[in-house]
């Protein structure tokens, strides 16, 4: 893994101003592969029934996952880009808090690939979420 610093003060600065910030999205732990964070389900992350909205989920899912692959690069030098993104909703919720714990499942030099799983409170399976990220110089 590259030297980056990444603590929860400098992932705090990167939602400030953000729809991670407007979505209430909370990063709760951080290690070398994978970074987990927290969403309330509430009034900013409902769909007009009531329930957590399907793409405030996929919102969750690809800022965890965009972030763990920037934290794989030296930002001097690359940047991480969503290239695709597909995410199978299981359940509904309709209060509280969902739960995300995105994890690397390939770090190449050009791509990466990262799987998200959304849990509730009580810990059933929300949301499971695949991303694949563009690794390209920054110009």
């Amino acid at each position: 893994m590259p030297e980056n610093s990444f603590t929860f003060e400098t992932l705090n600065e990167w939602r400030k101003g953000t729809m991670v910030q407007h979505l209430g999205i909370e990063f709760t732990e951080i290690g070398g592969d994978y970074l987990c964070g927290k969403m309330p389900v509430d009034h900013r992350t409902h769909q007009p029934m009531g329930l957590l909205h399907g793409g405030a989920s996929v919102a969750l899912a690809e800022t965890l996952a965009s972030i763990g692959a920037a934290m794989q690069v030296d930002l001097n030098k690359k940047a991480c880009v969503g290239l695709e993104i597909n995410a199978n909703h299981i359940r509904s919720v309709r209060s509280g808090w969902v739960f995300a714990r995105a994890q690397a499942i390939h770090i190449g030099r050009s791509t990466q690939v990262w799987e998200t799983r959304i849990t509730s409170e009580d810990g059933s399976l929300v949301c499971i979420s695949r991303m694949t990220v563009a690794v390209i110089d920054k110009k």
